[in-house]
């Protein structure tokens, strides 16, 4: 039996504060799976491959930047701020390392140059 003094609710009455909606389980955290992981990761990636970028290591952290950008680009399009900084800062990386790379080269190559005409005036002297 009902109890007759207690309000019968109209179809127009707010749900009660208690009331879980039937599409979501009760267990699960609404905003758990949201987080943007790849995102964060491609921009720290990317930040690091340009810090690092400038000794000339930071190749690797910047392809992995670049890469984990656009898979969260295509997963986690609401993450803009984080997958679009993963991808500038590791397409920038990438270039630095590039040239400070080439810079490299080239100044080795001029060293390896150099060294004859140095040991001819060595043993001149």
């Amino acid at each position: 039996m009902t109890d007759p003094l207690a309000p019968t609710p109209t179809p127009y009455s707010a749900p009660s504060a208690n009331v879980v909606p039937a599409n979501t389980p009760a267990n699960t955290p609404a905003d758990a799976d949201k987080f943007p992981v790849l995102g964060v990761i491609a921009m720290i990636s990317g930040i690091l491959g340009i810090v690092v970028g400038i000794f000339g290591w930071g190749l690797l952290l910047s392809i992995g930047g670049i890469v984990l950008g656009h898979i969260s680009f295509s997963r986690e399009r609401a993450a803009k701020g984080f997958w679009l900084t993963g991808l500038i800062t590791g397409y920038v990386g990438v270039l630095i390392n590039i040239i400070v790379l080439v810079g490299v080269f080239v100044l080795f190559g001029l060293a390896l140059s150099v060294i004859p005409q140095l040991s001819e005036e060595m043993s001149n002297m």
